[in-house]
Formats: C-alpha cells, structure tokens, sequence
C-alpha cells in the first residue's frame, strides 16, 4: 500500500502500528524540510498521518503555545496533532487549508479521517470484514487484499456523468470521505458527519464594501498560499483568474515571481472562437509575463506528445481510471512534470469562475432555466463520452435520469434566506451545484496529474471565508455591470493591463490539431485487431470500426473526440487488474 502513494510522497515514508491500527505514510516536504515526519506520535496517545497545508498554522500555534502545549518542530502536522489534543475533531472548524488527515486515538480506541472543506486533498477508505483500511487514492485502498477492484454500473455512471455523487467513488465499496466532513470508526462503528457546508447567511454590505471585502479576502489568502520552505510558482493562462492571481502573489513577495504556461503546437493558426472559447491563451499570458516581469516557462505540446502511449498509461495510472477529459488530462500531466523539475509548489485560478460566476451558464438565461446541470448543456456533454460504448449497456446506464435524480438531490440541499428573490434563489443554486458537483472534478483532475510529479497544487480562490462571502453576496451585486465575474474583475481592476481585465472567459485549451483525432483513430484500429481485449466489455465494435474510418464517419455516427479518447484508454486501464461488475 506504502509504495501505491509513492509519487505522492517521494521525499520520506513513516509506519507506526500497535495492536489495533497501522498507519503508513509517504511526505512531499514542503513545510519544515528537516521535522515534521509522519506518522506523529503524542505522549497522550494519539497518532497522526496528515497530507496538505494548514495556511493559518503559525497563528495556531502561537494559541496552542498560550493554551500550554509545547512544539518540537516548526511543522504544521506538529500543529494539527496538537489542535486535535486541545479541541478533539472540532479541530478541523479552526483551520484554513486544504487538507486530509487520519488521527487514531489510542485512549478512544477510535479512528477519526477529516478532510478540508472542498476536498481539495483526497481521501477514500473501504469497510473490511474486521476493520477500515483508508488512503489517499483508491489505488493505495485497492492494494489491500481485503479490498477487490471491482467496477459495477454506478461506478461507470461516476465515471461517465460529468455530475459525480459526493462520496461515492468508480470502485464498488471503496468510498470518499465527504468534503467538510468527519468519518469516524470505532468498535461502536462507522458513522460520517459534517462538520462544515455552504450555510446561507444575510449580505449587508454595499457594493464597494463588498469589492473592497473581495480583493481583502482574496489577498489575505495568496499572502498565506506563498507560505512555503520550498520554490513555489503561480500557472499562469493570462485569463482573469490567474492573472489576477500572479500579479496579487507578485505584490505580496515584492519580487517577481515564477509563471508557467501551457499552449500547442500550432495553435493560435487553427484556433476558431465558438460559444466556450473566444480567444487564445498565448498573447494574454505573454502579456502579463511582460506587465509583472515574470521569470517564465511556456509548454508548447504536439500531438505526438499527448499520443505517446507511456505517458497515457500514467494518466490512467494516476487517476486510477480513465480520463474523462481526453487530453486536457495528459497536457496537465506534462506540464505538473515540467513545473517539478524546478518548483515544488504551484497556485492556479481553480475555483475562480464556480465562485464568481465565470462560466456561460451563469449567464445565459436558457442554462439558467435548465433542469439538469447547466455544464451538461454545454456541448452536449451528456453523450460526450458514450459514443463508442456498447448501446445496451448506455441504456442500463440511462446516464439522463441519473443525472436528473442527482441534481434533484443537489437542490435539496442548498440553503435559503426568508425573502430571497427568485433569481437570487436560482443563482444560489447554480453557485451550490457547481461549488459541489462541478469543482470536485477540477480539482480531483488537479490534484492526480500535479501530485503524479510530486507537485503540490494550491488553489486561493477556494479559502473558505472568500467562498462564503461571496456566495451569499445578491446576484445584482455579483454582476453589477452586466458581465461575468464582475466582482472579482472590480476587485484587481488596479492590478492587471486593460486588455487582460477586459478578457472573455476562456475554458482550458485543447488542442485543434487534427493530426490528435487521427492518432486516436489510430488506436482504436489497432484495438480492433485485439478481439481478447478487454475493452470490448463496454465497447461497439461496429460503431468502432465506423468511427476509424475518419472525421467524416465520425462525425455522422455523433461521436465526439472525448468518445474516441476515453475508448482507447479502457484497455490499459481493465488490464491493470480492474473487474467489471455489469
């Protein structure tokens, strides 16, 4: 299990173990390189195994030092164990970060797993006949015997759906613990409980209060996010949210700072701007290098790159299944390995346009209006990864009503205000969904393809406090000029170059090279050859072979390039010990 996490944590590993639990761990150092080594054992007797930051740690300790704890290192691990002795599990309430730890406490006999708010860190476990077993990715939870890698129709639907169910994992029996939330184990049991979630609470500052809160908030959180014992660097797309982002982490250090892009070969020659897309990266990242004066790193890939077979096998590898996002997953792999050969940490603007309201469908009235989740509009999603798939087995999984189900049950949960209008109510509601359902895709994709190098990948934008300031902010207020993100843009107006400032949001790029979708035809034909694989499970195999005849062909079966990816990634992935439960 120990070495299924070893990309993870490369730099030491830790076993503690008595009669009742053990526990295992693998560090990335990042916070006090010399301590901080794990598992950290008190005299008291509680044990602690702990992966990610706690940004407000220094304020921490200096209470707990108050309160009369005494510290042997300058780490942040030493400062949870010690806030889990003062406070118990309410610990987690205190702390801003992202974060995912295990404390056994031997005086209890009971085992506590707590992760952050948003689920920025991962964290998964699987009853065992006699016990729990738990880890950081489902593969370190499937490299125990007790645990079988099985894959039954929810699962797929997981994979498949676009709109995940928090807690619920690809694998049959092995589960997420909830963003937010406390899983408790004991020889009383298990039991799961929240301590954290988007509560609703009255917005009674005008609007330049409100701008000023803004830009406070968010400052507050990149001064706390540069915090680190290691090179750290900022990706930089040269949109708003990431710009903002450099130029805030820019002013905080006084100095300029390191930047990373991603573009492909050929690019800007090709690029046509649709409803999604209205303009390149490039020329707005070159932009803000100049503007701020940054040291940077621009990753230009072809399509041999994202083709090469290696490194789509570590894709799946480190997502423990395959990619749901075609090769937006394989550039964000080569790029977190460029970015670790010199930089250990890196921030990005993930979370920006959930919080802010930067997507189309926050502004569109006709998303806005939808009865699903609007991303599922976009594009046609809902069939975006089906194409190939066997047509009996898509109507098993009837992906449409258990897309409908989930966001029925989504609703359900959000929280309102007596006197709340209408659309503030239904921007509430797109806010929730896409802060529960749709972020914990990005930042699942984030933090596998950064931490398959090492890297560690911090998100500013998703502080806790920024989030629920500005999600109980009214709509009006939210979009006071008509546009997207009209508040964050009002908050770093003083920051950026005008053409920057005034950018249209753009998704992540991928590539337009047709020379791509011909090496995933490619594929598939020489998939067709290989009757024994075990692909054809889920697959078409007359649709396949209709699909590699070309763009022509493809295009008339209403087959995506994301259907034609995901299909020549399901063979490395059932061969890699995966049963399928259908």
């Amino acid at each position: 299990m120990l070495d299924q996490l070893a990309l993870r944590g490369p730099d030491a590993e830790g076993t503690w173990a008595d009669e009742h639990a053990l526990l295992l761990f693998r560090r990335l150092s990042v916070i006090d390189l010399a301590g901080g080594g794990q598992p950290m054992v008190s005299p008291e007797g509680a044990v602690l195994a702990y992966t990610g930051e706690v940004f407000n740690f220094a304020a921490l300790r200096a209470e707990l030092r108050a309160l009369g704890h005494h510290f042997g290192t300058a780490s942040d691990s030493e400062v949870v164990l010690r806030a889990y002795l003062q406070w118990g599990e309410r610990c987690a309430e205190r702390f801003t970060g992202m974060f995912a730890f295990a404390v056994w406490d031997a005086r209890k006999h009971e085992l506590l797993l707590i992760r952050d708010r948003f689920g920025i860190y991962p964290l998964y476990y699987a009853r065992l006949e006699s016990g729990l077993v738990f880890g950081s990715e489902p593969k370190a939870v499937l490299a125990h015997p007790g645990v079988r890698a099985q894959v039954d129709l929810d699962g797929l639907r997981k994979l498949l759906s676009f709109a995940p169910v928090p807690g619920q994992g690809v694998f049959r029996g092995v589960f997420e613990v909830l963003p937010g939330s406390v899983v408790r184990f004991s020889e009383a049991g298990l039991t799961s409980s929240r301590y954290w979630w988007l509560a609703a609470a009255p917005h009674t500052d005008d609007l330049p209060t409100t701008i000023a809160s803004v830009r406070e908030l968010l400052e507050e959180s990149v001064r706390a996010q540069v915090v680190a014992d290691v090179p750290w660097c900022v990706q930089l797309s040269g949109g708003l949210d990431s710009s903002a982002l450099a130029a805030l982490a820019s002013r905080v250090v006084g100095a300029p700072i390191a930047t990373y892009s991603l573009d492909f070969a050929g690019h800007a020659e090709r690029f046509r701007a649709g409803e999604l897309y209205s303009s390149p990266d490039a020329p707005f990242a070159a932009e803000m290098v100049k503007w701020l004066g940054c040291e940077h790193t621009e990753l230009v890939l072809d399509s041999a790159q994202l083709l090469d077979d290696a490194t789509r096998r570590d894709v799946v590898r480190a997502l423990d299944m395959p990619s749901p996002g075609g090769e937006m997953y394989t550039s964000l792999y080569l790029l977190a390995a460029v970015i670790r050969q010199r930089h250990v940490v890196t921030l990005s603007g993930d979370a920006a346009d959930e919080i802010f309201g930067g997507f189309v469908w926050y502004q569109d009235e006709w998303y806005r209006n939808s009865q699903t989740f609007p991303w599922l509009l976009a594009s046609h999603r809902m069939e975006l990864l089906t194409g190939l798939l066997d047509r009996d087995l898509v109507n098993r999984l009837d992906l449409q009503t258990f897309s409908s189900d989930h966001y029925r049950s989504a609703l359900a949960e959000v929280e309102g205000l007596p006197g709340e209008s209408a659309l503030d109510r239904r921007m509430r509601e797109m806010t929730y969904v896409n802060l529960t359902r749709y972020l914990p895709v990005v930042l699942e994709r984030k933090d596998r393809m950064a931490m398959a190098s090492a890297l560690e990948g911090r998100v500013p934008y998703a502080d806790h406090r920024l989030v629920e300031y500005v999600y109980n902010t009214p709509w009006a207020m939210r979009s006071f000029d008509g546009r997207e993100k009209s508040l964050l843009r009002a908050a770093v107006k003083d920051l950026l170059p005008q053409s920057v400032l005034e950018r249209v949001k753009a998704p992540f790029p991928t590539t337009q090279d047709p020379a791509y979708a011909a090496g995933l035809r490619a594929k598939l034909e020489a998939l067709l050859a290989d009757s024994a694989s075990p692909a054809w499970q889920l697959l078409d195999r007359q649709r396949v072979a209709k699909a590699v005849l070309g763009p022509d062909a493809t295009a008339r079966l209403g087959v995506t390039r994301l259907s034609l990816d995901l299909a020549t990634q399901l063979h490395d992935w059932l061969t890699s010990g995966i049963r399928l439960v259908v």
